[in-house]
């Protein structure tokens, strides 16, 4: 079974009430005015990347996808909106038929994005797409900040070994929904076993320092540990003195013991002490997973160490600093009546300052240079050009209301890695710096 049917197999409930009151009221005025039938398009996207950052990561299409699906209004709802008299009559009775019957086309889950790229495109009458401006948003902020913090560490890691470990430093489903995300950023497996169960992540997870201090010694809470996971587990070493933990480590697990944990200290020097101290015991296949307030920075910084595996926390489930991506679900076309065969009308937001919006319905190409690199994300309203158009980036996610584009959770991150792969070298840099290639629109 893979993760796309674990998802569908526990079970989304409804996804109506992640609503913000004013895209009710919308409906309400726009039934009574009768405008809430005209064919609409919406898209998603973000005007600047978050400080610093040189690329975004697509995170949590299958997501939206399941709320998009399960996205109804059963009885308690529409009691609760009589009951606070939020919208009318006519309104509730329009609520309790709805199911979303329209079309959504967006940047596959795991590709990369830039300024102005409309990362998910919804098209339907006026009413049904603007229901779910909040639950779409909602969803993508959260996760695609979480998958490009982990994208950057991922980076920074250089092919070792990453533990999401964040469950509780956030809230328990945003901890699901980042162990996700992060998997798609390049994170190799996860501490929380809900996300385990619910897309089939990998999990690991072995002991905390509360163990040890529960033993009378730590000789014996290696030993009742080793006992019941085997000489293959991981034993944490610096509850008390590290040197002398590693000793009893290998005394009791033996040459076979599976990794050695470090979760304080100098990390740098704690780790190459470990190291040696490791193979002259003869423990040279031991691995050093390291912990403690870890981000791509710290990661990037123990580059030279003899470190394993980085399990990452508060960092990674808060988006390094930038929790949100700062998208926005702008109306960009429309037409006069119902029928989508009807010619659309650009319309945008024209707001003083950096607010104002791009009308017309888009397309997204990215264009390489001659070595096959990314040099630009092109966005245009009008025919594609002929030498892009296998370079196209949105694929059909729903037609007609059904979904189309389910995929196991490793396709996404498969593609993130081949997408990251794709951006100039100086993509994977740390330091702070415009987006890796500009936008340009036609």
């Amino acid at each position: 079974m893979n993760s796309a049917d674990l998802g569908r197999r526990v079970g989304v409930p409804s996804t109506a009430l992640f609503t913000d009151q004013y895209e009710l009221t919308m409906v309400q005025a726009a039934l009574k005015a009768g405008t809430a039938d005209r064919y609409s398009v919406f898209e998603a996207f973000t005007r600047r990347l978050p400080e610093g950052r040189r690329y975004g990561v697509v995170g949590g299409t299958g997501r939206v996808l399941d709320a998009v699906e399960n996205f109804h209004f059963d009885d308690e709802m529409l009691a609760f909106l009589r009951d606070r008299d939020v919208v009318d009559a006519p309104t509730l009775q329009w609520l309790a038929d709805y199911r979303f019957s329209g079309d959504i086309w967006g940047y596959p889950e795991g590709e990369v994005y830039f300024p102005g790229s409309p990362i998910l495109r919804v098209e339907g009458s006026f009413a049904e797409c603007v229901l779910l401006e909040t639950v779409i948003l909602s969803i993508l902020n959260h996760d695609s900040a979480i998958a490009a913090a982990a994208s950057r560490m991922s980076a920074a890691a250089g092919g070792r070994g990453l533990i999401e470990m964040g469950a509780r430093r956030t809230h328990e489903l945003s901890a699901v929904a980042s162990a996700r995300a992060a998997y798609v950023g390049g994170f190799d497996t996860t501490s929380d076993l809900a996300a385990g169960f619910r897309y089939g992540i990998p999990t690991v997870g072995t002991s905390a320092h509360a163990f040890t201090l529960l033993h009378d010694t730590e000789r014996d809470a290696f030993q009742a540990q080793v006992d019941s996971l085997g000489r293959n587990t991981t034993l944490l070493v610096d509850t008390y003195d590290v040197t002398e933990a590693v000793r009893t480590a290998v005394e009791i697990a033996g040459t076979e013991l599976g990794a050695v944990r470090i979760d304080s200290g100098d990390l740098l020097l704690v780790a190459h002490r470990v190291r040696q101290q490791l193979d002259e015991l003869g423990a040279t296949g031991t691995r050093i997973v390291v912990t403690s307030d870890l981000d791509e920075y710290a990661i990037a910084s123990l580059a030279a160490a003899p470190v394993d595996a980085y399990g990452v926390g508060t960092q990674l489930v808060t988006g390094s600093g930038h929790p949100t991506c700062s998208m926005v679900y702008k109306l960009v076309a429309r037409a006069g009546s119902a029928d989508p065969a009807e010619e659309l009308r650009p319309v945008a937001k024209k707001s003083l300052g950096a607010k104002s919006s791009v009308g017309g319905r888009k397309w997204a190409a990215r264009r390489l240079d001659e070595h096959g690199v990314a040099e630009a994300e092109v966005v245009g309203t009008g025919p594609v050009p002929a030498e892009l158009a296998d370079r196209q980036l949105q694929v059909e996610l729903v037609r007609g209301g059904e979904v189309v584009a389910r995929e196991p959770l490793e396709a996404a991150r498969t593609r993130h890695l081949a997408a990251r792969g794709g951006l100039p070298m100086s993509a994977s840099q740390l330091s702070r710096g415009e987006p890796v290639i500009p936008t340009e629109r036609v």
